[in-house]
């Protein structure tokens, strides 16, 4: 698989966290969805974020990129307290995090090559012709630069991936999130976006932090990986650390057992009192 110009590097060394979080409290109306949590993520590596849907994981990328602020607790991202940020500060730093959101989430009326450009356009002030140059970079870089002038709709769900990839690295950030970037992907396109990010992240000055359920994926790419339940990290590791946890809820998650301490059934009343209608 050709990924263009990119010439990987022979070893990453992690010079510093990009990432801390620290005892971190977020509650949505009266559940809580994070209760303490604390994670690192070091800088050019590829940091996994796992576990049971439901557990805030897709929050948790919100809360680095400031759309949501915490209770309490610190999230700090290269250096800066993400919830003390004045509307600059934050906005300044956004322009360093790169994020590939779940659905694409590409413009629809603009073509793949403007879908790219806009945050160029919008953030810097490059005359055309850099911008032009620039974006056939990034769309090469996925193998879509012979795709440059189809509309959204013409590009199947691998592809419509991988530009919306492309539009994340626009602007070279230090950080790309990726929100759930395997679902509903069939098995080729599934494993191109695999092969890419784990190519881009080899490639590029990069620290990449992936949210995902998707297991034996995941674990292929990641340098280490959280899994998160409950509201706290309940496990961490490199993923052959991890696949010797012997924690039955790791092991539930890791084997995608059915039932476990993350029960199947729904807590409710006894079933054969339910069927005759009686009330405990």
């Amino acid at each position: 698989m050709n990924f263009g110009h990119f010439v990987p590097r022979e070893t990453h060394s992690i010079e510093s966290i990009l990432i801390e979080i620290e005892d971190l409290v977020y509650c949505r109306g009266d559940s809580v969805i994070f209760n303490g949590l604390s994670m690192n993520v070091p800088e050019n590596q590829i940091t996994s974020i796992m576990g049971p849907s439901g557990t805030g994981k897709t929050t948790l990328l919100r809360l680095i990129g400031g759309q949501l602020h915490p209770e309490s607790g610190q999230i700090r991202v290269m250096g800066e307290n993400v919830s003390t940020l004045s509307r600059a500060g934050l906005f300044e730093l956004r322009k360093k995090i790169g994020l590939l959101f779940q659905s694409s989430a590409l413009f629809t009326d603009l073509t793949v090559f403007e879908n790219v450009a806009f945050s160029l356009r919008v953030h810097t002030k490059l005359p055309e012709i850099l911008i032009q140059n620039l974006v056939l970079m990034k769309l090469n870089s996925v193998g879509l630069r012979g795709a440059r002038d189809l509309m959204p709709r013409q590009l199947s769900g691998g592809m419509s991936r991988r530009v919306a990839l492309a539009r994340a690295l626009a602007m070279d950030p230090a950080l790309i999130m990726y929100d759930e970037p395997f679902t509903g992907q069939d098995p080729i396109a599934m494993g191109v976006v695999v092969s890419l990010i784990k190519a881009l992240n080899d490639a590029l000055p990069i620290t990449s932090l992936l949210v995902s359920h998707d297991i034996k994926e995941s674990l292929s790419i990641s340098d280490y990986v959280y899994i998160i339940s409950d509201g706290r990290v309940v496990a961490s590791g490199s993923p052959e650390v991890l696949s010797g946890n012997r924690s039955a809820k790791v092991s539930q998650f890791l084997q995608g057992l059915p039932d476990g301490p993350v029960p199947f059934h729904y807590p409710s009343d006894d079933f054969v009192n339910d069927i005759l209608g009686v009330t405990s």
